[in-house]
């Protein structure tokens, strides 16, 4: 079955000769080899770009590397890169008139000297140049500067619930939990078995995305920073901060992990797209504050594997993939936090008050508050206490999990239900 992921597809199209690398980012098994190779390719010849003007090289394909006279073995076995100057004659030997060539390029880190390639190629106006990759090195957020400018990134995120369901047999509510539990990475998403799913989560999390930051980093305690991943999966939603971390190792785990080696171990997985963290933002004062911050999962199916499926906590998870959703439309989104002060006998007390999720994106500002469950007017009041303290007139909403039709308080927040948030679209502005 064929996963169409639309979104991506639209941010590649309107890319399309724009003179830049495009440079499709993500988390491995995320289904970037899948968009580049199969869809993008796919809208090319409906487009009417003729066969000869694709060009497909995938840098860890046998059959490819034995196309430059390479050996996908021997690279392996000598941990080497692909010789640049091979790869570059049988490009050559491939362009043989002035029209627009696409060059399509898989796991593309293999390649030697990868960087001045591509940059060399961007001189030739007949070529547009499109790019994964796989490795922590080549997916962190400096990759753009690697490019000088001249790289423009496609971030590609798991499966969407909007996405997942498309290509799930069962109803919303049996979809909505399965995606709870196993997350959307594509190729869980279309295994029927949950022993199946749980074997590959398992698989992934220990033998590709931890070996894989063991490895780019030459990490010789590799126990401390699966340890780390650990707390960090049982305490999504809630704020971390590294020193108290460290502490917390040295007085019960009885390990010395000093708060800089956490704040790093925490930006190697940030920039291997396994994590991804989001800073408090003060509301009022307009301005960032460092630590503590939240960290959420980039599939909450890798979280919960790293957990061995324990600590299925739905509040938790729902607020997690509440983020995920606002990124994947593309918001950048904050944790909010709002002072609030009183005086009482000459004394100034302060208190803060946190919105979830403040989401921005050019003009477009939401004020955000994830709740399972609103039973009573009490748990309102507590869930809104930090919108009545917001004095600008951005849009204030409240998702709750239960199936309930869009509604406004007396106070003009909105109430709407997780599945029409994550199905709609517009569900913002409902």
């Amino acid at each position: 079955m064929q996963i169409e992921r639309d979104k991506y597809l639209i941010k590649l199209i309107i890319r399309r000769s724009n003179g830049l690398i495009k440079i499709i980012t993500g988390i491995r098994r995320s289904g970037k080899s899948y968009l580049l190779n199969n869809l993008f390719y796919e809208y090319l010849k409906k487009d009417g770009v003729d066969d000869s003007h694709i060009i497909k090289f995938s840098f860890d394909s046998s059959m490819d590397l034995g196309l430059i006279g390479e050996d996908v073995i021997e690279i392996n076995s000598a941990k080497k890169k692909v010789n640049p100057q091979k790869f570059m004659n049988y490009i050559k030997t491939r362009i043989i008139d002035d029209k627009k060539y696409y060059l399509l390029l898989d796991e593309v880190q293999e390649l030697e000297a990868f960087e001045r390639v591509l940059n060399s190629y961007l001189r030739e106006s007949n070529i547009d140049i499109y790019v994964t990759g796989s490795n922590s090195k080549f997916l962190s957020s400096d990759i753009i500067t690697e490019f000088a400018g001249r790289g423009d990134e496609i971030h590609v995120l798991p499966l969407s619930f909007s996405e997942f369901i498309s290509c799930y047999n069962g109803s919303i509510d049996e979809a909505l939990d399965n995606y709870f539990v196993y997350g959307g990475l594509p190729a869980v998403a279309l295994m029927k078995n949950e022993e199946q799913k749980v074997q590959y989560l398992n698989t992934q999390i220990y033998s590709v995305y931890l070996k894989d930051i063991i490895q780019r980093y030459k990490l010789k305690n590799q126990d401390s920073i699966s340890e780390l991943m650990e707390v960090l999966a049982s305490g999504i939603a809630t704020f971390v901060n590294p020193l108290k971390l460290s502490n917390t190792f040295r007085s019960i785990k009885k390990e010395d992990i000093s708060y800089t080696t956490i704040s790093n171990y925490i930006k190697y997985m940030e920039e291997a797209f396994i994590i991804k963290t989001a800073k408090r933002y003060d509301v009022k004062g307009k301005k960032y504050i460092s630590t503590p911050y939240k960290i959420y999962f980039e599939d909450v199916g890798l979280r919960n594997a790293k957990l061995n499926f324990r600590q299925i906590e739905d509040t938790h998870l729902m607020e997690n993939i509440i983020f995920n959703e606002l990124r994947y439309r593309d918001y950048n989104v904050d944790v909010g936090v709002v002072e609030h002060r009183t005086t009482l006998n000459g004394k100034t007390e302060r208190k803060y008050f946190e919105v979830d999720f403040v989401a921005n994106l050019g003009r477009e500002k939401y004020y955000i508050q994830s709740a399972y469950d609103i039973p009573d007017v009490t748990k309102l009041k507590q869930e809104t206490k930090s919108f009545d303290l917001i004095s600008d007139s951005f849009k204030k909403i409240i998702i709750v999990n239960k199936t309930i039709k869009p509604r406004t308080t007396e106070n003009g927040y909105s109430i709407i239900s997780l599945k029409d948030f994550l199905l709609n679209p517009n569900s913002l502005d409902l």
